[in-house]
């Protein structure tokens, strides 16, 4: 068995690993990276176009300085608290003894963070997709010959008007671009989009081509499902696209971003573990005080039904 002096020492490794924990199809944190916060409720800090703009810099001598401001107090957020355990039986950690290397609790961590990282994925798209939150200037419905899946659309050319409307509401260009699967699927054999590589390798467009032929940093898909009480399956990003400014390593949530998620200190955070006599298993519990915000909605636009 663990000693309790072995459990103190295991505590900050296993709390590493779930902070560290990235899954490959979850792409929410590209619009919505996490940020610390210290309080567990309090109102979003907000930007509009004025955190964009040109501050005077020079002064006179004997002259007052110009004051920079970081957003304004918005809208309340309250952080969520997701909590899950995973049990390690008393038998395995016998079996674990025999063939060294098996961090049977790393793994009991890893699967839970699975779990809650899929609930924050699925909060971070309602969020985006969520379309009474923009403005009537930063979404579009596609219909007929505009689909992305209509060999006549012109993809392309549709981006650049909507990187156009954050621009010019903004003042700064967006850069990313998060395509549901569908959409993704649609702008791979769309005939523009294969125009721009006929010449290298249109049969198999990658997000890295995207991003060149939108002239965007980052395009990233969405391919995350999930399922209802009845068994359903359906796409967490569903048949949307959004485009949004999105800093590339924010060093706080005072820096202009289409959103963030608000994250406690030290979260996600693995409890102490402990030993369940009826199940003859060690509990490893994780808890992720986190909440998903819109702090700059007039840097995103939503694109729906795109295929």
């Amino acid at each position: 068995m663990l000693s309790s002096q072995g459990i103190r020492i295991i505590n900050p490794i296993l709390t590493t690993v779930a902070q560290g924990y990235i899954q490959a199809n979850l792409v929410g944190h590209a619009l919505f990276p996490r940020v610390p916060v210290e309080i567990s409720g309090g109102q979003i800090l907000q930007f509009g176009k004025e955190a964009f703009k040109q501050y005077s810099r020079r002064r006179a001598p004997g002259a007052g300085t110009s004051r920079i401001t970081f957003g304004y107090l918005g809208n309340p957020f309250t952080l969520l608290n997701d909590a899950l355990e995973a049990p390690v039986p008393r038998e395995y950690l016998r079996d674990a003894k025999v063939m060294p290397g098996i961090d049977l609790a790393t793994r009991a961590v890893r699967l839970v963070m699975s779990s809650l990282a899929l609930g924050l994925e699925i909060d971070q798209a309602a969020l985006a997709l969520t379309s009474s939150q923009y403005d009537a200037n930063h979404q579009i419905a596609l219909t007929g010959t505009a689909k992305w899946s209509d060999p006549t659309s012109l993809p392309i050319t549709q981006i650049d008007t909507y990187k156009e409307a954050i621009r010019t509401s903004t003042g700064i260009n967006p850069n990313t671009l998060l395509l549901g699967n569908p959409a993704f699927l649609a702008l791979r054999t769309n005939p523009q989009i294969q125009n721009q590589f006929k010449y290298t390798s249109a049969d198999s467009i990658t997000v890295e081509m995207l991003a060149r032929a939108f002239d965007i940093e980052k395009v990233v898909v969405g391919k995350a499902v999930t399922a209802s009480d009845a068994d359903v399956i359906s796409d967490v990003w569903g048949n949307n696209a959004v485009l949004a400014y999105v800093p590339t390593a924010p060093s706080g949530l005072e820096e202009p971003s289409y959103g963030y998620t608000y994250t406690m200190t030290g979260h996600p955070l693995v409890e102490e573990p402990y030993y369940d006599n009826n199940a003859k298993s060690w509990i490893y519990g994780v808890g992720y005080e986190r909440a998903p915000v819109l702090s700059g909605i007039t840097s995103g636009f939503l694109i729906q039904n795109p295929k």
